[in-house]
């Protein structure tokens, strides 16, 4: 059997709605990074990087990281479609994930609630956190304007959605005002949470479905 760690409202988030996407048969381990303090030393074997979410397939093998993640399970059920109907819809799903992944996570969140890992020195922190804050804010608008439809790729749903819908949330652990700044955006998140996989994992993790007002920060690691 399938077997997946994952902290609650993080970007693991986005592999647990995609197993139950394709109907997986899998079992979740709800790894709570925040109450424990960071990432666990007893899964340090299975992820020496210290990161969640991991998968661990049928004969063993472990995956990391987000998007690789989600790549395999899209294998596991082609006729879902969720990178896309055609390879240019693929491409596009992946131009989407390296920038969610990397630019925006990172560059965004990451600095802001973690700038110790940008600098040693703590008063520099509070300027780090305020960079970070507008390029958030950024990209959210950015986005916003990327989207013309409830759809990012194509016309139809693809992980890339679920992407945009795990960091649409965190926007309410910065107090934005995401349904007025940015409605196309809501749009798409609204469509999405229509989904029975959204629904599912959300009670699983325990987490509200899209305002969420709790103070900790969406990290993975």
């Amino acid at each position: 059997m399938l077997k997946v760690w994952a902290s609650p409202a993080t970007c693991s988030l986005l592999p647990h709605i995609l197993l139950y996407e394709i109907h997986a048969d899998f079992e979740l381990v709800v790894v709570d990074i925040v109450k424990e303090g960071g990432f666990p030393e007893r899964y340090k074997k299975l992820n020496p990087k210290q990161r969640l979410p991991i998968l661990v397939l049928d004969d063993g093998t472990v995956i990391t990281e987000t998007v690789a993640i989600s790549t395999r399970i899209s294998q596991m059920a082609p006729d879902h479609r969720l990178l896309g109907a055609n390879d240019l819809d693929v491409v596009r799903s992946y131009e989407w994930f390296n920038w969610l992944s990397g630019t925006f996570h990172e560059r965004g969140f990451g600095a802001f609630f973690r700038p110790s890992l940008y600098a040693d020195d703590e008063s520099a922190f509070e300027s780090i956190r305020r960079k970070s804050h507008a390029w958030i804010e950024q990209c959210y608008a950015d986005i916003e304007e990327r989207l013309t439809g409830v759809h990012a790729v194509g016309n139809a749903f693809t992980a890339v959605d679920v992407f945009l819908y795990v960091i649409y949330r965190w926007g309410y652990l910065l107090k934005l005002d995401m349904k007025g700044r940015f409605p196309n955006y809501t749009k798409l998140v609204l469509e999405v949470t229509k989904r029975a996989s959204v629904l599912k994992a959300v009670e699983k993790e325990g987490i509200p479905l899209i305002e969420d007002n709790r103070l900790d920060p969406p990290e993975s690691q």
